[in-house]
C-alpha cells in the first residue's frame, strides 16, 4: 500500500454498507436489512471499528419470496415488531454525526440507490459518494471474468462467511476484499486515484453539494 494512500485513509473514516432488499415489480428496491462497519488506520493498517446492523419491517407493497428466504434466511416471522427503513436509516444516520467520509460498498449502485430514496431520513449518509470495490477489483484483476463478491472471496482465498447474503457478513467480506485489493494496489498513489477509477457519485449531492471528487 503507497504511503500517501495510507496517509489519506488516515484522514477519513471510510464505512462499508450493504442492503439486502426485496424488489416489488415495477417499483423500487425496498430495503429490508442494513449493516455498516467502519475502518480505520492503526500502526499502517486498515482495521475495523465499530460495526451496526438491523433489520427493518418489510413494506406493505414487497412480498418475501421463496426466492429471498432460500438465499438469506430471513423469514417474515423476523420481521415481527421490526420497525420502517425509515426510521432505522434515521437511526442510522445518527450514528455518523461526525462522518463517515467516504462510503465502500460492493457493487455500490445498489447501495447508492437506497441511500437516495431515503434521503430525507438519512441526510448525513447520502449526499456521501461511494466507492465501488467491484470497480477497484475491475482495475486491479482485469483478467478475472467476473467480479462478484464470491468470485473474489475465492481468488483471493478469503473463506466464505457463514449466511453469506444477510448484511452483516456481506459487509464483512466486503471488508475483507477491500483490505485485500488496498493492499494489493501498489500502483494506486492515493485516494483521488480510487475515486477516479471507482467512485460513485450520490445524487444527493448535486447539485447543491460539490462532490468528494475532484
Amino acid at each position: 500500500m503507497g504511503r500517501r494512500l495510507i496517509d489519506d485513509l488516515s484522514a477519513f473514516t471510510p464505512v462499508v454498507i450493504d442492503f439486502e432488499y426485496t424488489t416489488p415489480t415495477g417499483a423500487q428496491p425496498e430495503p429490508i436489512e442494513v449493516a455498516v462497519q467502519s475502518l480505520q488506520v492503526r500502526d499502517g493498517r486498515l482495521e475495523r471499528s465499530a460495526a451496526w446492523e438491523a433489520l427493518m419491517r418489510l413494506p406493505l407493497n414487497a412480498e418475501l419470496a421463496s426466492f429471498d428466504t432460500n438465499q438469506t434466511g430471513i423469514t417474515l416471522g423476523m420481521f415481527t415488531d421490526r420497525p420502517p427503513a425509515a426510521v432505522v436509516l434515521a437511526e442510522l444516520d445518527c450514528q455518523f454525526v461526525a462522518g463517515p467520509d467516504v462510503l465502500v460498498a460492493h457493487n455500490a449502485s445498489a447501495e447508492a440507490r437506497i441511500l437516495y430514496s431515503f434521503r430525507e431520513h438519512c441526510p448525513r449518509l447520502s449526499p456521501i459518494d461511494l466507492l465501488d470495490t467491484m470497480r477497484l477489483a475491475k482495475d486491479l484483476y482485469p483478467a478475472l471474468p467476473r467480479h462478484t463478491l464470491d468470485e473474489l472471496l475465492a481468488h483471493l482465498k478469503i473463506p466464505m462467511p457463514r449466511n453469506r447474503h444477510r448484511a452483516m457478513p456481506d459487509v464483512q467480506a466486503t471488508v475483507e476484499v477491500f483490505i485485500h485489493l488496498i493492499r494489493g494496489g501498489i500502483g494506486w498513489p492515493d485516494l483521488r486515484h480510487l475515486r477516479a477509477i471507482a467512485g460513485h457519485r450520490a445524487k444527493a449531492a448535486q447539485p447543491e453539494q460539490g462532490s468528494l471528487f475532484g
